[in-house]
């Protein structure tokens, strides 16, 4: 029997020609042609003015956190359920977390919550798209927009989803993409900043570009770059925008087989999840999701390593997800305590996230659903009422 792992990387044949043609081209830097044809391609299905690649999404937030000039004593609002790069971005400007709990339905920020946490120091509010599921935006802008305060949305699983129609990461002034080997397009490391605002294109690719106006040099728009602002390197090699953009091209199939992939498991495990008073995601009507995730909350927090352990003798490789942002060792140096945000308290000890990538086979996908269907409060039925074990 081998092991299921929990995500497993794609290369497609595209790769491969894509990948040589960059070595036969001899630019393996960054923005070279593969960079600017994901430029170009994500713009398109965004409708976005500018998309730049960036070596991670985290880059891209912290990117975002220097197009905004973050000072030390700004806040900025963050879900308590998130990973750490959404708040670590700017910190690392000076910039103090508040956090905010989630909603118990979609696991996003509570936009209920949002006007109280904004003070005179709020520079610029987060929310995160969790699993693709988009945020409650048409009041958050109205609360950001009240309060003059930029979003900026991480839309690290959210790519290709939908919030009444309109892309997510198209609603706040900036957006931050992952192509993280984990998410449904990827390159190993990488990640996007999207540029809702035209005015904010030039000086970003200055600020991607080690603060100098090499970009505008290479295009003819310089007679020679030198330095202009603060900033870092951001730009991922074209090698990695080849991977990328085999994906991105690739987008209908994997898309389709995600989906697939994502309603066998709702189909197949509704009944045994209304039994055992398990909860399965939630996806608003209005809303459109890419298929990134699969997860379950479980009843209780003793369930979740019972699970977890049982699905482990099994060789299949699920997990569970963030860990409370204001209860980490950073998190309580910034004032934070148990009880703060009790749904991320109550989440984070029941949430179990199952086998999810593009290549996961039926075969698979079959054995995941038997054995967790087997679970019950921590009893396991025998391995002979498995009915993949007949054919393993």
């Amino acid at each position: 029997m081998q092991p299921i792992p929990f995500n497993r990387p794609l290369v497609l044949e595209t790769a491969f020609d894509y990948l040589r043609q960059t070595v036969a081209a001899g630019h393996l830097s960054g923005d070279g042609p593969f960079t600017h044809r994901c430029h170009a391609l994500l713009e398109e299905l965004l409708g976005a003015p500018r998309v730049l690649l960036t070596t991670s999404g985290t880059h891209a937030l912290e990117l975002a956190a220097l197009l905004l000039e973050v000072q030390p004593g700004d806040e900025v609002i963050v879900p308590a359920f998130t990973f750490v790069s959404t708040i670590n971005a700017f910190v690392l400007r000076g910039a103090r977390p508040v956090f905010i709990d989630i909603r118990p339905d979609t696991l996003n920020l509570d936009e209920r919550q949002l006007e109280e946490r904004i003070t005179a120091r709020t520079k610029a509010i987060v929310p995160v798209h969790y699993a693709g599921v988009g945020c409650e935006m048409d009041a958050i802008n109205e609360i950001a927009a009240r309060h003059g305060i930029a979003v900026v949305e991480d839309n690290a699983h959210g790519l290709l989803g939908r919030f009444r129609g309109q892309p997510l990461g198209t609603f706040g002034r900036l957006a931050a993409l992952s192509f993280h080997e984990t998410k449904n397009f990827s390159c190993g490391e990488g990640g996007a900043l999207i540029l809702n605002e035209p005015a904010d294109a030039a000086r970003a690719e200055v600020l991607r570009e080690k603060g100098t106006n090499r970009a505008q040099f290479f295009r003819g728009q310089a007679d020679k770059y030198t330095w202009l602002d603060v900033g870092s390197s951001f730009l991922p090699s074209d090698v990695l925008a080849a991977l990328l953009l085999s994906q991105l091209e690739a987008r209908d199939h994997l898309q389709q087989r995600r989906r697939q992939i994502w309603q066998r498991y709702a189909s197949q495990l509704r009944d045994w999840a209304e039994e055992n008073g398990v909860s399965l995601p939630v996806v608003p009507a209005y809303c459109e999701q890419p298929w990134h995730m699969f997860y379950l909350l479980l009843p209780s927090p003793a369930d979740q390593p019972a699970l977890l352990e049982h699905l482990r003798q099994e060789q299949i490789m699920a997990v569970f997800h963030y860990l409370p942002l204001h209860l980490s060792r950073m998190g309580r140096r910034f004032g934070g305590r148990v009880g703060d945000y009790p749904v991320t308290e109550d989440v984070t000890q029941r949430l179990v996230r199952l086998p999810f990538y593009s290549g996961l086979g039926e075969d698979d996908q079959a054995r995941i659903i038997e054995s967790v269907r087997c679970f019950r409060s921590g009893r396991r039925l025998q391995p002979a009422a498995r009915k993949w074990r007949a054919s393993a």
